[in-house]
């Protein structure tokens, strides 16, 4: 069995001013940083062999950060962990969102959640053929969070997924099961005020609520 602690990465300015992301590297911000220390601190109670992370700055940032904290050199990069590609509207907000891309609209060049899912759940299955019986720390993002988590649990967490926030998984016999969404070690690292990823990403937001 290999258990995961996948883990959202740290605030970004985008992310406060809640525009969309996706594949544009956008780095950390101060609130990221110690969002990322907060984490590596709660995570270092327990005992980790292994640190994977998005080749985004973002993400490879607060893994480095938390590296730090647990004892593990840089991360090791995937690129199948990078963030959903939101093609054209990335860089918007909500209310530009809103008046280029009415309800119903197609976004061009933005990758199918179905996509994401795929080579996000992919990726986890490789990470556990090559660390059997090992705890890996993954550092992510929202959009690839909810997909593995729809994929291996639908319907069962709506809740928000925050930056720094830690979420369970374990891998046995071939199969991705959900320990502990909110994983509580990690409740501390969940700052007041934090927005979650579907806050921040209005076309995230409109495919949960089925728009």
């Amino acid at each position: 069995m290999t258990v995961f602690a996948l883990v959202r990465h740290g605030e970004t300015d985008w992310n406060r001013e809640r525009r969309i992301q996706g594949s544009t590297d956008i780095p950390l911000n101060a609130t990221g940083r110690e969002q990322a220390r907060a984490t590596g601190e709660l995570l270092a109670s327990r005992r980790w062999t292994a640190l994977v992370a998005s080749p985004l700055s973002r993400a490879a940032e607060t893994a480095r950060i938390i590296g730090e904290h647990v004892g593990l050199g840089d991360p090791e990069l995937e690129r199948r962990l990078a963030e959903r590609d939101y093609g054209e509207a990335e860089g918007l907000t909500g209310p530009e969102i809103d008046a280029k891309f009415p309800d119903g609209a197609d976004v061009p060049g933005r990758e199918p959640r179905e996509a994401v899912a795929e080579r996000a759940v992919a990726a986890l299955h490789d990470l556990a053929a090559r660390h059997p019986g090992e705890a890996v720390i993954v550092v992510a993002h929202g959009g690839v969070i909810r997909s593995v988590l729809e994929t291996v649990a639908p319907g069962r967490h709506r809740e928000p997924i925050t930056n720094g926030s830690v979420h369970s998984f374990r891998h046995a016999d071939g199969e991705i099961e959900l320990v502990a969404f909110d994983d509580p070690i990690d409740e501390q690292s969940i700052f007041p005020l934090a927005d979650d990823f579907e806050q921040q990403n209005r076309l995230a937001e409109r495919e949960r609520e089925g728009r």
